[in-house]
């Protein structure tokens, strides 16, 4: 019987972007292909990379490189670039990058095995010339769903496949195989972006904004719970807008109890919101429904108005205050992220003050930072008025000093409240750590637990928060029960 081939996944970038490595995971196990964790056991070593700002772009290359520099010198054999950054530039990476023996698109995906063993074999697989993908799906949001059946939508694997085409694990098996064992793993509800913000370039090569039928998503976490998850993230470009395309824009108010009943289902969590389009009825969802996290992962950018105008959003300082009062109303103990650019073109010494005034007041739980630089292809990077770098540099630097401590003062107002911890890491030496609602994954710090007696990594545990060590915080167990009392319980 011949040896099985090898693939290894490598997976740069967001959220998103693990949800499509799974996804290929389970399109490649399907086939016959063993998956092994390190690129240096594997035959074919696949880079999913990001694409989004130069410094994930930069991470993208090094990592193809450093796969590369494994052909020779044990099994790995060939290199292959999927994700963002192969479908943004197709041919053009694989010009610039030959040390990459295949760069593959979206439209690859339903095909990665034959793909793969075509490069494999010594074949060439042509680079796709990349286009704006918005173009590839009806413009009314309402007529894209019949249309997104003949459009590569990646991390939409179907549901309810016939058998062997999928994992085992009854008729619920979506198109994926899990890459890790935690107990936390980010669902899809949607792909895509309607918003034209003039920074950014994603809508151009993930393109228009569709959702994932609600059923595909329930079967999913049904079916990630059989696996042993106890917490989701929800994840999309924007998950304000779901089910838009499918003539119901409150469906995640819906949907979210529904996800929270699934049996074995700890927490679910959704991510990245749009203030713009926040809803009373989503706030209330998201602050009163146990088991769903009262988490707002808020995409505020900035908060001075003229800057926001220029960037092709809305609102103001006053306005996302008033929000955040709101949904702190209803949920005192509320977790809120956001992240902001720094030296757009245009902003004002006052514009700046404006922001640092918004830091200030809103208590943010998690701030992320980034000084503008230029995008190919985005509307910004047409504009007069850039600042210099130097500007841009001096105004991050001090940003992030601001932020930093203000996320660490928000920490300390902590101490004394009574959390759900997610149990995520179980050791010895380094100790017991896990996340509490108001913290997501690998971006919002996490709690060490003074005590680790009887606990297992998914054990959701309620502690009391006797410390704060920067974004981090330390607390007690109160109890040690199979499960937490539900989120409603620490609101």
């Amino acid at each position: 019987m011949p040896e099985r081939r090898t693939v290894a996944l490598v997976t740069l970038g967001c959220a998103r972007n693990e949800v499509d490595s799974e996804e290929l995971a389970g399109r490649l196990e399907a086939d016959g292909w063993q998956l092994v964790e390190d690129a240096a056991d594997a035959d074919v070593a696949v880079v999913n990379t990001c694409g989004f700002v130069e410094a994930a772009k930069k991470d993208s290359v090094d990592a193809l490189l450093e796969a590369n520099d494994l052909k020779g010198h044990g099994r790995t054999q060939a290199v292959v670039a999927v994700g963002c950054m192969a479908e943004r530039y197709g041919k053009e990476l694989a010009e610039a990058l030959p040390e990459a023996d295949g760069v593959l698109g979206f439209d690859d995906y339903t095909d990665i095995s034959d793909r793969l063993q075509t490069i494999l074999s010594g074949g060439v697989h042509a680079s796709h010339t990349p286009r704006d993908r918005r173009k590839l799906l009806p413009i009314s949001p309402v007529e894209r769903q019949d249309a997104g059946a003949s459009v590569a939508l990646p991390g939409h694997g179907p549901v309810d496949l016939p058998e062997g085409l999928a994992p085992a694990s009854g008729p619920r098996a979506p198109l994926r195989r899990r890459l890790d064992g935690s107990p936390v793993a980010s669902v899809k509800l949607a792909s895509g972006c309607d918003r034209r913000c003039s920074f950014c370039a994603i809508p151009s090569f993930r393109g228009s904004f569709i959702s994932r039928r609600p059923s595909d998503v329930l079967n999913e976490t049904r079916w990630l719970a059989e696996q042993g998850v106890k917490e989701i993230m929800l994840v999309s470009e924007n998950n304000t807008s779901y089910g838009k395309d499918l003539g119901d824009i409150r469906l995640l108010e819906s949907l979210l109890p529904e996800l929270a009943e699934v049996d074995g289902i700890e927490r679910v969590r959704v991510s990245y919101l749009q203030p713009a389009e926040m809803r009373p009825g989503l706030i209330d969802v998201l602050t009163s429904t146990p088991k769903v996290a009262p988490y707002f992962d808020l995409s505020f950018q900035h908060s001075a108005p003229d800057v926001l105008r220029a960037m092709r959003r809305f609102g103001d300082t006053d306005r996302f205050l008033e929000l955040l009062d709101t949904i702190r109303s209803k949920a005192p103990q509320a977790g809120v992220r956001s992240n902001f650019i720094v030296g757009f073109p245009g902003e004002s010494a006052a514009d700046l003050a404006e922001l640092e005034r918004f830091l200030n007041h809103a208590r943010l739980d998690a701030i992320g930072v980034f000084g503008y630089s230029d995008e190919e292809g985005t509307e910004a990077a047409t504009y007069d008025r850039k600042l210099d770098e130097e500007v841009v540099a001096e105004r991050l630097a001090r940003v992030s000093r601001l932020a930093e401590e203000l996320v660490s003062q928000r920490a300390e107002e902590r101490v004394g409240e009574t959390v759900h911890v997610m149990v995520e890491s179980v050791d010895e030496t380094e100790g017991v750590y896990g996340r509490a609602a108001h913290q997501a994954p690998e971006t919002d710090g996490q709690v060490l637990l003074t005590s680790g007696e009887g606990l297992s990594v998914g054990r959701m545990v309620e502690a009391k928060v006797v410390g704060a060590e920067g974004v981090d915080l330390v607390a007690e167990p109160l109890f040690h029960g199979s499960s937490a009392r539900s989120e409603e319980a620490g609101r």
